[in-house]
């Protein structure tokens, strides 16, 4: 992700490629360094290797809710202070740079890195050292397996549960209107499996023969033989947990067999802009769920996105959400029980907090299990007279659910 021109938060200079400390203080002296008056908040991110873009977009989401922070009166009347390091995309280096930020560098409190592979060594660190842990991107089954009592993820739903607002529509349907059959395609992967056999899991307990179960490896682009497994098994609903070429090819591969499902759901794929060129002009009824739109009626979500747009120019995406939303969780807590200290004590008060209460975000209300799973789950998006709108929940609906798709 390219960080806009004109921006009013400034990041300081990459040190030896290595490492980068953002400094953001909303008070008259920008250059103040911690003291009483300040709360530090330590965080490792991606910002080179394999993360790199999901990387800086979960920084400019921290960055932002810094700034607005500090220019609404900060954290128990304290500036909030960032300092970010360049953990690389490595395990090693993210667990290296949360040992600085609490041994070295003294910070009041942490959040957490980008992606799975480098939020469960992070979250490690923390726990060692008795800090709560929040995290904006690690969804995977691993993360919750670990044993960890102090992390929680910032988002609405861990991957099993993507679909469970449209498992709950299809519920409620009269038991003759539902489908009666449903098909599956998968990529090998944790993330694109759990969205798929999340909702598996659900038709199947309401009574929803499985006629086909593919999965494929993630390098998979002719999906001719899974297509026409499907196409032949006539599903009344065909659910493919998916990238983005991979759910291109496979929708392609459908049309041409012209099998016509009575509803069809893909994760990632439809949500992405690119996604009506590549397929024509036949996404009409396509499900998708999402994590985050910046036409969520969430109160916070229109402070955040007017905020944001005019800091950065542009609305803000699931990463930068993800990573306000960390900082509004923590941040209740802390005004909760009036403390950000690095402290044993104080951070055990925060984490007992968090696990009995809910707090009101941009993605909207979360809160978690003893292992940090969120209990939510993500919006429903569906392609309507042309253009993705949410259709689920009821309350943050944007147009009403399409439950026969129109013949593509």
């Amino acid at each position: 992700m390219t960080v806009p021109t004109g921006l009013r938060l400034t990041a300081l200079a990459v040190l030896s490629g290595l490492v980068l400390a953002a400094c953001i203080s909303g008070g008259d002296d920008p250059g103040t360094e911690g003291g009483d008056d300040t709360i530090t908040i330590g965080i490792s991110l991606p910002l080179t290797g394999d993360f790199a873009e999901p990387g800086k977009g979960v920084q400019q989401g921290y960055e932002a809710w810094a700034a607005y922070t500090n220019a609404n009166g900060g954290l128990l009347g304290r500036n909030v202070e960032l300092t970010i390091l360049d953990d690389q995309s490595s395990a090693d280096r993210v667990a290296a740079d949360y040992e600085k930020l609490i041994n070295d560098d003294g910070v009041d409190l942490v959040f957490g890195p980008f992606s799975t592979r480098l939020v469960i060594p992070a979250a490690q660190v923390a726990q060692d050292y008795g800090f709560l842990f929040v995290e904006p991107a690690g969804a995977a089954p691993e993360v919750f397996a670990q044993g960890f009592d102090n992390l929680f993820y910032a988002a609405p739903a861990v991957a099993d549960d993507h679909y469970d607002h449209l498992a709950d529509a299809i519920e409620a349907m009269p038991a003759a209107e539902r489908p009666t059959t449903a098909a599956y395609a998968a990529m090998d992967d944790p993330f694109a499996m759990g969205t798929a056999y999340g909702l598996k899991a659900r038709l199947e307990a309401m009574g929803v023969t499985t006629v086909a179960d593919e999965v494929y490896p993630p390098n998979t682009t002719d999906f001719s033989s899974i297509a026409a497994k499907i196409a032949n098994s006539d599903a009344d609903i065909m659910v493919g947990g998916t990238q983005y070429q991979d759910a291109v090819n496979l929708i392609l591969a459908l049309q041409q067999l012209n099998y016509q499902p009575r509803m069809t759901a893909f994760s990632t794929a439809p949500t992405n802009p690119e996604f009506p060129q590549a397929i024509g002009d036949k996404t009409e009824g396509i499900l998708s769920p999402t994590g985050y739109t910046p036409e969520a009626a969430y109160p916070s979500n229109q402070e955040f996105v007017e905020f944001y747009t005019e800091e950065y120019g542009t609305a803000p995406g699931e990463d930068q959400a993800n990573a306000w939303t960390t900082g509004q969780v923590v941040a209740a807590a802390v005004e909760a029980v009036e403390c950000a200290e690095p402290e044993p004590e104080c951070q055990q008060q925060l984490i007992d907090w968090l696990r009995d209460n809910e707090v009101e975000t941009v993605v909207g209300p979360l809160s978690w299990d003893a292992e940090g799973r969120p209990q939510g789950a993500h919006l429903i998006q569906q392609y309507v007279d042309g253009r993705i709108r949410i259709v689920l929940p009821a309350d943050q609906a944007e147009a009403e659910l399409i439950l026969d798709k129109p013949v593509w």
